[in-house]
């Protein structure tokens, strides 16, 4: 493991970065930064903090937690407990779901575990050094936190989202892009937990697993779902309860463990979670009910033997052993797994093979992190000098680095734990022209007729007018990608000149391959040249196969 960055010898005006860990796997998120004479530690989700206790002295002058997962905030504890004057700050709602990682312990019994600080409000630890939090969506309280440092010459920033997500989802608003937008910090240090992936809506995502779930339950099985203690329980709790499919169903849905007592600080926090949340909630219990169905119920140690002789749904520690639910005489179950457990090569920690009916394991996505479009557009928003991606498999992190629109901009980093980065800033870096705008739009197929409805929005462009000239397009393949190009008025005259050239005639004209008087054979000499319908090559393929010759064509042949 390197040593924590020192202050630099030529002056307080650099920035360095230090993993102790990036989130491969379930090794957690801990990034030690260094501003100016400053140094600050970023989550600290180690399971052990060893490589934190070797200076013997607190090894920074501050801890800023994102949120409360456990990926990113376990360690907390054991660093209080190591160096219990050592300042560690997080959101107001964060600190209150901390506790929720050490069930087994009465944090009760140390004091000031963790300061809260305000949303979108700047604070100033030290001289110089300052905080500003921001809404990171997620999970209730996860934060993006602005680190800014003021020296004699100019003014540093650093961005870390910790986990974010741009999308709203059933108990959490999305990160406001907008109080973002133009930002432009020196350094980004974003997540990249789905690499370039790209993933439906979310309401296509629930539905998805709404219906996979109802299918289970008609099929007379029951569904086994593990989750963490906070977030997605919560999530798909809501989910049942809302989804057209389940409400007024006669089911059981049960929760144990530490997912019951996450369900419990959530409604304690009922105050901070959306308004269209706490309207339902005024209506009926956010979690726990037995009258209105589909019934809610906490689950008894006692009772995991003998639940699921009847079609029911169970959510579960992602911890616990699943084999105490399948038992003899129920089921037969389905377990539904997050996507990205599999995708972060987590299995569980024993076999699935049950002593009891069969258990059918499947993936499901309900995504709680943006996609690659998502980290991208956040990115291109930004517009920062150097980008580090932590959070996801190496993997994934080494898709985005290789995006073009991404290295052609930015300066790109994805270290591993233990790797020393010095993030020089140039004075007089030149902002990357922002990237093409792209534009989202839904495809219908009418009987014969396909339909691409793009937004009103794309007509602003003054391309547009060029694009749109003969209101004709022409699609075409470019690998797995339908490409659109409008036609403009020489073209259409040109290809009405074109008409005139025999269609047995092996020519430019009547090829395949010719689009827009321009060769698009890559096989061919005349690849990306423009060509004259009378022009030829070797590897002509005609776009007429059923064209014979006529008496016109042997008149022009003749002539």
């Amino acid at each position: 493991m390197s040593q924590a960055p020192a202050a630099s010898s030529h002056g307080y005006d650099d920035l360095a970065y230090l993993p102790y860990g990036v989130g491969h796997s379930d090794e957690g998120v801990c990034l030690l930064v260094r501003l100016g004479p400053y140094r600050v530690l970023l989550d600290c989700g180690l399971a052990d903090i060893s490589p934190l206790l070797k200076a013997g002295n607190p090894p920074v002058d501050l801890v800023l937690c994102s949120h409360a997962h456990s990926d990113h905030a376990r360690g907390l504890l054991a660093l209080r407990q190591a160096f219990p004057q050592l300042p560690i700050y997080a959101s107001e709602v964060t600190t209150q779901l901390l506790p929720l990682n050490w069930p087994e312990v009465d944090t009760k019994d140390i004091p000031q575990l963790c300061q809260a600080l305000p949303m979108r409000s700047p604070v100033e630890f030290q001289t110089g050094l300052a905080a500003e939090l921001f809404p990171a969506g997620h999970l209730p309280g996860a934060a993006a936190i602005l680190l800014t440092y003021t020296a004699p010459q100019r003014t540093y920033s650093l961005l870390y989202t910790g986990d974010f997500f741009l999308s709203n989802s059933r108990l959490v608003e999305g990160l406001p892009l907008e109080a973002l937008r133009g930002l432009e910090p020196d350094v980004l240090i974003v997540e990249g937990s789905y690499g370039t992936a790209r993933h439906p809506h979310r309401r296509n995502q629930e539905n998805n697993l709404a219906e996979r779930i109802n299918q289970a339950i008609a099929g007379a099985k029951s569904v086994l779902m593990p989750v963490p203690t906070l977030g997605l329980g919560q999530e798909l709790l809501m989910l049942l309860r809302s989804h057209h499919l389940f409400t007024g169903q006669n089911l059981d849905i049960w929760v144990d463990g530490n997912v019951a007592a996450g369900c419990d600080a959530y409604l304690e926090l009922l105050s901070s979670l959306p308004s269209s949340v706490q309207n339902f909630a005024r209506h009926q219990s956010l979690f726990w009910d037995e009258r209105v169905r589909p019934r809610v119920r906490r689950l008894a140690s006692e009772q995991r033997s003998s639940i699921g002789k009847s079609p029911c749904i169970v959510l579960t520690d992602e911890s616990h052993d699943l084999r105490e639910y399948c038992q003899p005489g129920t089921g037969p179950w389905v377990l539904l797994q997050p996507q990205q457990r599999r995708n972060m090569a987590m299995p569980y920690p024993y076999s699935l093979t049950t002593g009891g009916e069969a258990l059918i394991a499947q993936d499901y996505l309900l995504a709680q992190h943006s996609d690659g479009l998502g980290t991208t557009q956040l990115i291109h928003n930004l517009r920062p000098q150097h980008v580090i991606f932590v959070h996801g498999s190496p993997t994934y992190l080494a898709d985005l680095t290789g995006l073009e629109e991404l290295h052609n901009r930015y300066h790109l980093h994805s270290p591993g734990a233990g790797t020393l980065v010095e993030l020089a800033i140039g004075e007089t870096f030149v902002q990357p022209a922002a990237p093409e705008t792209s534009y989202e739009g839904e495809l219908s197929e009418l009987g014969a007729v396909v339909t691409i409805t793009l937004p009103e929005a794309i007509a602003l462009d003054p391309r547009f007018t060029n694009f749109s000239d003969t209101g004709l397009v022409e699609a075409r393949w470019q690998g797995e990608e339908l490409v659109l190009r409008g036609l403009s008025q020489r073209e259409l005259l040109s290809q009405s000149s074109d008409a005139k050239v025999p269609l047995s005639i092996e020519c430019c004209g009547n090829c395949l391959h010719q689009r827009g008087q321009r060769c698009w054979n890559q096989d061919s000499p005349l690849y990306g040249f423009k060509v004259t319908p009378e022009g030829y090559c070797p590897v002509f393929e005609t776009a007429h196969p059923t064209a014979t010759p006529s008496d016109t064509d042997l008149e022009s042949l003749e002539e």
